[in-house]
Order: structure tokens, then sequence, then C-alpha cells
């Protein structure tokens, strides 16, 4: 090809290029990796929140699938507590339907066997709550809200976790380092593992395996306590983990480390931690989501929400809370929250209801 020839294509290159331009036209250069495909790339989903205001002192709040309701406690002020509650909540709108007061305890100063932490149990249709000033544990029917017992001896007891298969309640003693098991049926005591220097605070189980796992505040690591075994095993967490959770399989558990504000991502089977992924100021409870495989992790000091991948090891959403968020539980897709705002109208806490992205 001659050089005049060459120089003549090129002229008729620019000119069409040029033209196109001028039309509006759309030129897909090749070898670009850039290049319009004329299908742009979709938004990653978010996930959505909703809020409302629910009620002052709240502190944790579980799900019930049987009644679809969120169980919720408050307690306001120190010993004498004499303002303390058990709400039935709608979990779709917020909206508190029931109220039920704890039995009081001192007649002279008013005060009640204030509520604290909090589990349900579908199967026997029962809720039960730690009463932390009270050192105790206590069972209320789901149905009526009546008062059923008061099982004593949990000193500073914290969290409560239900394992329905094999019909126990688990329950933190922080103050004295020990985990207790109740029988769910008859309500009383079954096991009780006490380590010398602990802090147990958050409780996840397997109920596949009846395995519980304590969160060691004093520790940093998790306490492994079995119904069929006479001693726990301990396996490393990451720097002051105080809440717990599993994954579906029950191999994995990811612990909300207050001190270093991360989530860590534990290796039940080599007993290791497999990693670690910041997440935020004040990392204060963790929950595992099966139907997406996300981990959420409350942030009390930033006032907010990690959503985890656990695979990837990153956070992939960040969502805000009023301040200092004390608690979450998921079900099956949608997760809640409770915080210590006081940001409603009247001075109330707040709670979210979560959809989250898949």
């Amino acid at each position: 090809m001659s050089a005049a020839t060459r120089q003549a294509r090129r002229v008729r290159r620019i000119s069409a290029i040029a033209v196109a331009l001028a039309s509006g036209s759309v030129l897909a250069l090749t070898g670009t990796a850039s290049a319009h495909t004329g299908h742009p790339q979709k938004p990653a989903p978010t996930s959505t929140v909703t809020s409302a205001p629910l009620a002052k002192g709240l502190y944790q709040s579980a799900y019930s699938e049987r009644n679809h309701v969120l169980w919720a406690t408050t307690a306001v002020g120190r010993p004498p507590v004499s303002s303390s509650a058990l709400l039935k909540v709608d979990p779709k709108t917020l909206a508190v339907k029931a109220t039920y007061t704890p039995p009081v305890t001192d007649a002279a100063t008013g005060a009640v066997e204030a509520v604290y932490g909090v589990a349900v149990d579908d199967e026997h249709n029962t809720v039960w709550t730690t009463n932390t000033r009270d050192n105790s544990v206590a069972v209320y029917d789901q149905r009526t809200g009546k008062h059923l017992a008061t099982l004593p001896n949990v000193a500073h007891a914290r969290e409560v976790v239900v394992d329905e298969r094999h019909n126990l309640a688990w329950a933190s003693g922080f103050g004295d380092g020990s985990v207790v098991a109740f029988d769910t049926r008859t309500f009383k005591e079954k096991k009780r593992v006490t380590v010398e220097g602990a802090g147990p605070a958050g409780l996840a189980v397997n109920e596949r395996t009846g395995t519980v796992y304590a969160a060691d505040l004093n520790g940093d690591r998790l306490i492994a306590v079995s119904p069929f075994a006479k001693d726990p095993v301990f396996i490393p967490a990451g720097d002051g983990p105080i809440s717990v959770a599993l994954s579906a399989d029950g191999r994995t558990a990811y612990a909300a480390d207050q001190a270093a504000g991360a989530v860590s991502v534990v290796d039940l089977r080599k007993k290791s931690v497999a990693k670690t992924i910041p997440t935020g100021a004040g990392a204060l409870s963790v929950a595992a989501d099966a139907r997406t495989g996300r981990v959420l992790v409350v942030n009390r000091t930033d006032a907010d929400v990690s959503v985890v991948d656990p695979r990837k090891g990153v956070v992939v959403e960040t969502l805000a809370t009023g301040a200092n968020p004390n608690h979450i539980t998921v079900d099956e897709g949608t997760a809640y929250v409770v915080d210590k705002s006081g940001a409603g109208p009247e001075g109330q806490d707040q709670a979210y209801r979560i959809r989250i992205a898949r």
C-alpha cells in the first residue's frame, strides 16, 4: 500500500469519527476495556431499614417464629430498679402489643425482678429472661405473659439461649465465670460449669451437637460446654469477645470483639481464628443469618450495624442506627436491633427492622 493510499484512508477514518460524534452516535473502539455494551450494570442490592420508638431502657430482643412476635426487655436505672418490662412487639410494625411487668421483689422500694437478656423457647411456648441485678433467670408464658418461675444462683446473669432440641436453656453467669443449664420442661438446673477468672457474656448454641459457646470477655476466648462432657474446651477469639453467633453448619463461630472493634471468624474444628474483620468501635452484639449468609455486627460507639460477608472477609454495608445500639437478633433474612438512644419523642429508645440484602 502506497503512502498516499494510507493517508487517504486515515483522513476518511478521522472524518467518519467526527461525523459520528457530531450526530450523537457512540463508537466502540476495538481493544478498549471501557467499551459500552448497551447493558448498564445493576447497582448492588441494599438492605432496607425501618425504625420506631419502642420504650425507655431497651436491652435485648428475641424473635418467636411460632407466634410471629418480637420479645424485648426494658429496665431503667440502677437498683432498686422499679421500672422494667417484658414487651410483646409486632415485628412488622414495631408496635407494642402487650407489656408485662416482672414480679415485685421489695414492696418497700417498689423494686421488681428487672429483665435484661431474653430468649424464646417455641417448643414449650415460653420466654426466658436474665434478671441481672437479682442474679437469676426467669420464665414467662408466651401466650399470656404470666411469670412461671424464677431460677436463682446465676451470678450477674447476662444472657440466655435456648436449645429446643435438647430441652435446655443456658445462662451465662458473668459474675463468677459460670455457664448454667436448666431443663426447659421442669426448670430444674441440669449442669453448671465454672471457669475461674472467666467473664462469660454472649452465648450461642449448636442444637445439633448440644454444645453451647460462651464469649469470655475476660479471657479473649470462647468457652465451649457440652451437656455430655465433664470439662469445657477453650478456643481462641479476638480482643474482648462479648457476643457470639454460629454459622448455619455449626463449624464456624463469629465473635464480636468489643475492644478490637471487629468480628473474629473462628474455625471451631481447628480451634483458631481464621479471619479478623474490622467493623467499628465498640462491637457489642453479633448475629448470623442463615438465609443470606451475612453476619451482622452492632457497633455501639459508632452507632451503626456492619453487614459482613464472612467468606470474603469484608464489610459490604454499614447501616446507621440511633446512638448506643445495644443488641441484634436475626431470623430468616430479617434482623432486629434495639438501641439506648432515648431519641423517641417521649425519650423512648428505638427498635429497627432490617431486611438484609442478598
